[in-house]
């Protein structure tokens, strides 16, 4: 079973357990961070700006991915969770009226911290596991992930119900202290010889995205289909009380999807080993798209089915692109190109919650609903017929799939580093610029 493999692969097994412990402690403490600012302040504003607080370092996650490319993603992954260990143990410390300002600042660097473990991770498992093993390790990344919400609100809700916020910081604090105790028992490979350097730029990662054929079409139609979860996670309500239901039962349907996506995750690995990257990307988005649809007919069988379909399609497309992004890019470029894809793609969402906000006050959920899904079936379609016109790669090298293989590529002579760049190879040496002057002698061209 593939599963077993990722799990007796001792990195993704590593790296896995530490993204389950450390997530345990910030699922719960990303709810008690509003729900303290909201006991405290009484204040509905301030406690909606905890999430605003830890989304807003997103916006940078392509200049702060260079961290991961210029130091060991390992001691990263390590300094960073005992540095907000000690940072969330420090709340207990503050005087009382001072807590909530401090919070808010614990809070940013939280989703610092975020960004640069999602990086120097994302870079450390594409050298680190088996490239077969890589889909099943982003797809079980999104079951814990989606477990994890599930599960560990509840306890900081019950935590802080029964006892306050400091048994919820103390449990945060503990869950980075033994993330980082995982993470130093990870075998790193040995970097190049003369160390890292910061080639391209801090933007570097931008530019490769939207350079590469394979890379482009699945992250811009991922930032689509989060730009439209956005909008379809502001109308929540809207569908909660159309339904005649109280607003608590948002919950149960958040529940439902959390579900569909842990079994979205469990199913991403075999998926990607029989389909092309793009094409499960856009089937998933059909999913979403058609579910996101139905949202408007009413009903409670309807809303919890689609609820389900929701957190099944939802995931698929930024799997994909996860996964192409650690075969694509070159280790040298790694933690800016996954910092950038995930900014890329997460971004719209708050945008799109916050649009949707608006919107959901003067259009009727039953009309914005099918706009929705029409983007989204848009959004899979081009996807698809990319795809289909043999753009931009996407099947996993030596990878699944029926049919003949196709022919080897021709063979590519590897200037000497330094040497320049033949025009012809330029746009596929995974350089910075679309025709440098110099080529550093990397990419994916240069490794087949």
């Amino acid at each position: 079973m593939v599963c077993g493999a990722v799990v007796r692969d001792r990195t993704a097994r590593l790296c896995l357990t530490g993204l389950l412990v450390s997530g345990f402690g910030t699922s719960a403490m990303w709810l008690t961070a509003g729900v303290w600012v909201k006991s405290v302040t009484g204040s509905d504003s301030l406690a909606a700006l905890t999430v605003c607080a830890m989304w807003a370092p997103v916006l940078a996650g392509p200049a702060m991915g260079a961290v991961a490319d210029l130091v060991s993603r390992r001691l990263l992954l390590v300094t960073v969770n005992l540095v907000m260990g000690g940072l969330m143990a420090s709340l207990l410390l503050v005087a009382p009226d001072h807590r909530i300002g401090v919070l808010f600042a614990v809070l940013f660097v939280y989703g610092v911290s975020g960004v640069l473990l999602d990086a120097a991770e994302a870079a450390l498992v594409a050298g680190a596991v088996d490239a077969r093993l890589r889909g099943d390790f982003n797809g079980l990344r999104t079951t814990v992930n989606e477990g994890m919400k599930l599960l560990a609100p509840l306890a900081g809700a019950g935590l802080f119900a029964r006892y306050g916020a400091g048994p919820v910081v103390v449990l945060d604090a503990v869950t980075f202290a033994v993330a980082a105790l995982v993470y130093a028992r990870v075998r790193e490979p040995a970097g190049p010889a003369g160390g890292r350097a910061l080639r391209g730029g801090t933007a570097a990662g931008i530019r490769l995205v939207r350079g590469s054929a394979a890379l482009r079409p699945l992250v811009y139609a991922g930032a689509l289909t989060m730009l439209l979860a956005g909008l379809n996670g502001a109308a929540v309500y809207a569908v909660v009380e159309a339904l005649g239901r109280p607003p608590a039962f948002a919950g149960v349907l958040y529940a439902v999807q959390g579900a569909g996506s842990v079994a979205a995750g469990l199913l991403a690995g075999p998926l990607l080993r029989r389909m092309p990257e793009r094409a499960f990307g856009g089937a998933g988005i059909a999913v979403f798209a058609v579910a996101v649809g139905a949202r408007a007919l009413g009903g409670d069988a309807v809303a919890l089915a689609a609820s389900a379909a929701i957190g099944a399609g939802l995931p698929c497309v930024l799997i994909a692109a996860m996964t192409a992004v650690q075969r694509e890019t070159p280790d040298a470029l790694l933690g800016r190109t996954a910092a950038a894809a995930t900014s890329l793609m997460t971004v719209p969402n708050a945008v799109a919650l916050a649009a949707g906000a608006g919107l959901v006050a003067v259009v009727d959920v039953r009309l914005l609903l099918p706009l929705a899904a029409l983007a989204g079936l848009a959004t899979a379609a081009r996807l698809g017929w990319g795809q289909g016109r043999g753009g931009g790669g996407g099947r996993r090298r030596g990878g699944g799939g029926g049919g003949r293989a196709p022919p080897p590529p021709p063979p590519v002579v590897v200037p000497a580093r330094g040497s320049a760049c033949p025009p012809a190879r330029a746009s596929r040496c995974g350089c910075p610029s679309p025709r440098p002057a110099r080529c550093p002698g990397s990419g994916p061209a240069h490794r087949r």
